[in-house]
């Protein structure tokens, strides 16, 4: 019996050194990380209590102990965001709308030159801008960012660093997960891909939560070679769970004329549409 605050406290413990919470590191340890009494000590709360919690036949703690936990296991703020999401101590999020305002969409076309795309809790792109939709081509736009990683073996040469991006992207789609009310489309994403893809079934069962953070790219692109960009992403405020990515090239350089190119390799197929 288990559930899915116990399981990401588990792997959490795991990735933490006794010496890192200043207790002793003896040899032969026959325990990963620390052990479930350890934790206990360092949260202040019993390691029956601790133990029932990790085993998931405790599954209502305070947000006080949740809180104590976190702190014992050294849990980022968005680890520990996810925390309280799994104990359904957070608030509840309403899915976000499946459409971007135009005053969004007006401030994505007024950069030409850069790439700049909205995708929902599930990864799918729900609106970007000329250069974006080249950049991103129709399979991508059309699968969904996550389906196209896992699923699409063309994404492994796509993306010049495919483990990178694949680890960041399950990494942020496990977030999108642990709300206590998940948009809609992300249980079925993440059962179509623990069913199809065994790359994706390992990183889920590593239990990283992050933001989608991945600054930096390489891209091998089929239409104009190379790409080395920069990424930047942004929570949509008048949309909770809608993000904004922007990807942009240093001007000057061979990837922002490339990237310029593919603008107008899409407006050029737009006109002959």
């Amino acid at each position: 019996m288990t559930s899915p605050l116990g399981d990401f406290l588990k792997a959490q413990r795991a990735r933490v050194s006794p010496v890192d919470v200043g207790l002793p590191n003896v040899e032969g340890r026959r325990v990963a990380g620390l052990r479930r009494e350890e934790v206990a000590v360092l949260a202040g709360v019993s390691v029956d209590y601790y133990t029932r919690l990790e085993q998931g036949r405790e599954r209502t703690p305070s947000a006080q102990v949740v809180d104590s936990i976190c702190r014992a296991l050294r849990l980022s703020p968005d680890a520990r965001n996810h925390a309280y999401r799994l104990a359904r101590l957070a608030p509840s999020i309403q899915p976000p709308a499946g459409t971007v305002s135009d005053d969004l969409l007006q401030l994505m076309d007024a950069f030409p030159e850069a790439a700049a795309y909205v995708v929902d809790p599930a990864f799918h792109v729900i609106a970007a801008n000329a250069t974006a939709t080249a950049l991103l081509g129709p399979t991508q736009i059309d699968a969904g960012g996550l389906e196209y990683i896992f699923l699409d073996p063309d994404a492994r040469s796509y993306f010049v660093q495919w483990d990178v991006v694949a680890r960041a992207s399950v990494s942020a789609l496990r977030l999108a997960a642990g709300f206590a009310s998940p948009h809609p489309d992300v249980p079925p994403l993440i059962d179509r891909l623990l069913r199809g893809s065994a790359s994706f079934a390992s990183l889920w069962a590593d239990h990283t939560v992050a933001r989608l953070n991945i600054t930096y790219k390489i891209i091998d692109h089929p239409d104009v070679g190379r790409l080395e960009l920069t990424y930047q992403t942004l929570d949509v405020r008048d949309a909770p769970g809608q993000q904004l990515t922007v990807a942009t090239a240093p001007a000057g350089s061979a990837s922002a004329d490339k990237l310029a190119l593919l603008g107008t390799l899409d407006a050029t197929r737009r006109a002959r549409n």
